[in-house]
């Protein structure tokens, strides 16, 4: 089912909606942007044996996470559930980790028996251009209200100056389809957060 996304203008807040949701996740650390790499894949989530696990692998998930450049592959300990990726072949250019090669969902060798071999991830935590996005307030993490970080303040999007260019960038960034439609419903409420004062003016790419 292709991901289908839809752009809300409500009281001068930006909030979208799509079917798709974020797929990879790092834990077992001390910030989002460091740990184990866990995939989510029919509904469960599971490990990546880090069998030629290297830095190019690290960067695409970093990208995706948008926890700025990969800075090494440690051990974060054995997760549990399936091992669900082995054999990982990033190009360095895709947008997220399913996009890349490996052996296939679930497929790895014997030297994957068991999570003693599970990759991890540490990144520079550095957001490009100073922001962080979200959605909030919906049923997923694809879903909801437009807010971005900036320092430790999450800001709202005014939807006078945000347009469709604006939009495919939040959808890519969070691997979340492409946006559709505008709709002028209050989907997600105003939020309680400030508004972003800057103009947005994305070129799409």
């Amino acid at each position: 089912m292709e991901s289908c996304l839809t752009l809300i203008f409500f009281s001068s807040v930006v909030t979208l909606i799509t079917a798709n949701s974020v797929s990879v996740r790092l834990v077992n650390a001390d910030s989002r942007c460091a740990g184990r790499v866990e995939v989510l894949h029919e509904g469960q989530w599971g490990t990546v044996c880090h069998s030629s696990w290297d830095m190019t692998d690290a960067t695409v998930v970093c990208r995706e996470l948008s926890c700025g450049e990969a800075l090494g592959v440690p051990n974060f300990g054995p997760g549990s559930g399936k091992i669900w990726m082995d054999g990982v072949r990033c190009k360095g250019s895709e947008s997220t980790l399913k996009d890349c090669r490996s052996k296939g969902w679930g497929k790895h060798n014997s030297n994957c028996a068991d999570h003693s071999y599970d990759a991890g991830v540490r990144c520079s935590e550095t957001i490009n251009y100073g922001l962080f996005t979200r959605l909030a307030d919906g049923p997923h993490l694809c879903s909801g209200r437009l807010e971005v970080l900036y320092g430790n303040t999450w800001y709202t999007v005014c939807a006078a100056v945000f347009d469709q260019q604006d939009a495919e960038v939040v959808c890519r960034e969070l691997d979340c389809g492409a946006p559709v439609q505008v709709l002028g419903a209050a989907a997600f409420g105003k939020g309680d957060t400030q508004m972003w004062t800057q103009e947005i003016q994305c070129g799409g790419n």
